[in-house]
C-alpha cells in the first residue's frame, strides 16, 4: 500500500459491529483509525434516496406519485418517484452544465433538458442525481437532502457519515490519492464515449460542474458540498451502520418498513445506455451483481472503491472505504456473495 494510503472493512448484523479492520495511513505518517473519514463519492446515494423515501412516507404517499405533482415544469412530469430512483428517466446529461452548489442553475439545467429515454429504459444518472434529488427534496418538504439527513438520521443515531462535513471535523479525512494508470485505459465503448464531449455519456459525467475531479473532494468545498449524488464523507462504521438502521436494526430508526421495501425489492434490470453494460436498480439503490450486493441484498459504490450493501435476509452490512482510488466505475475487487457466511 502507497505511503498515506488506506482502507476500512466493517461489518454489523443485527445491530452491532462483528468485524472491523483498518490498515494503512489516512495521510503520511498518520495511521487510519476506525474514527478516519473519507469521500464515498455514488455510496453516498442509498442514504440519499432514503431520506426522501422517508419524507414521501411520512406525507402519506409513496413512490407511484408523478414527478410533475411534485415539479410542474420537470421535463418528464409523467414519470414517477420509483422511475426518478431507480435512473429511469432519461436526465443523466443535462443539455446545459451547471455548478453542483447552484440548485436554482440546476433547476433552470433541468427545465431546459430533453430525456435522452423513457421508461422502461434505464440509464445511470451520476451526477444529476444528486441536484434533482435536492430539488424535489425541497418541493417536498422545503428542505434540503442533507438537513434532513443531519437532522432526523446522522445527529440522533451518532453516525460518523456526513452528507457535508463540519470544518472542524476536517483533520479525521483521509486525503485521496488519486488512482494509477498503467497504460491505456481499456478500449471499450464506454470508455470511448467517456472521453468523447459530444457523447452524452461524457455530459453525465460532466454537466454538472463545480468539483471536476475526484481529488476536488480534499478541498473544503468538496467535503463541505453536501450533495446527495456524491458529497458523502464516512467511515466504514458509520456507512454499515447507516445499512443496519435502514434495516431496522438499529434504534431509534428514523426509516419505516416501508422504505426497506422499496429500497429492497428490484425495481429495472437490463442493458444501462448510461454505463453501457447490465445493471439493476432498486428504488434508490444498486442490486446487481450479486457479488458486489450479496444475496438478495442491495446498495451501492462510490467512485475509487467504497462500497457497502445490505443483506434484509440475514441483518447484516458491509462497508468498505478507501482512499487509494482505483479506476473503474464499480469496485474492482469481489467480496463474499454473502456476508453472513
Amino acid at each position: 500500500m502507497r505511503p498515506g494510503a488506506g482502507e476500512a472493512i466493517c461489518q454489523c448484523r443485527a445491530g452491532q459491529v462483528v468485524s472491523s479492520i483498518v490498515r494503512g495511513e489516512q495521510t503520511p505518517g498518520v495511521p487510519w483509525t476506525e474514527s478516519t473519514l473519507v469521500p464515498i463519492f455514488s455510496a453516498t446515494k442509498t442514504a440519499s434516496a432514503a431520506c426522501f423515501l422517508q419524507a414521501l412516507a411520512e406525507q402519506g404517499s409513496d413512490p407511484s406519485v408523478e414527478l410533475g405533482e411534485l415539479w410542474p415544469h420537470f421535463p418528464a412530469p409523467h414519470c414517477t418517484v420509483e422511475h426518478l430512483l431507480s435512473h429511469q428517466v432519461g436526465l443523466a446529461a443535462w443539455d446545459v452544465s451547471a455548478p453542483v452548489d447552484d440548485l436554482e442553475a440546476c433547476r433552470a439545467a433541468v427545465e431546459r433538458s430533453r430525456p435522452l429515454w423513457a421508461p422502461p429504459q434505464h440509464g445511470y444518472h451520476p451526477h444529476t442525481f444528486g441536484p434533482m434529488l435536492d430539488l424535489f427534496m425541497l418541493a417536498l418538504t422545503g428542505s434540503r437532502i442533507a438537513d434532513y439527513w443531519e437532522k432526523r438520521v446522522r445527529s440522533p443515531l451518532g453516525l460518523d457519515f456526513y452528507i457535508g462535513l463540519p470544518p472542524e471535523l476536517s483533520a479525521r479525512v483521509a486525503i485521496l490519492q488519486a488512482p494509477r494508470i498503467h497504460g491505456a485505459m481499456p478500449d471499450t465503448p464506454f470508455y470511448r464515449a467517456y472521453f468523447d464531449p459530444a457523447s452524452p455519456i461524457y455530459r453525465a459525467f460532466n454537466c454538472v460542474t463545480g468539483l471536476p475531479s475526484p481529488r476536488s473532494m480534499n478541498t473544503p468545498f468538496g467535503l463541505a458540498c453536501g450533495c446527495p449524488a456524491r458529497g458523502g464523507i464516512a467511515s466504514a462504521r458509520g456507512l454499515a451502520l447507516f445499512y443496519q438502521a435502514l434495516l431496522g436494526e438499529l434504534a431509534p430508526s428514523p426509516f419505516s418498513a416501508q422504505v426497506l421495501g422499496w429500497m429492497s425489492r428490484p425495481v429495472v434490470s437490463g442493458p444501462d445506455l448510461t454505463l453501457l453494460c447490465h445493471t439493476s436498480f432498486t428504488c434508490g439503490a444498486m442490486c446487481e451483481p450479486a457479488e458486489l450486493f450479496g444475496d438478495g441484498g442491495f446498495g451501492h459504490a462510490g467512485a475509487g472503491g467504497s462500497h457497502a450493501f445490505a443483506e434484509p435476509g440475514t441483518a447484516s452490512s458491509y462497508a468498505r472505504v478507501t482512499n487509494a482510488m482505483q479506476l473503474g466505475i464499480l469496485p474492482t475487487f469481489v467480496p463474499r456473495k454473502s456476508i453472513n457466511r
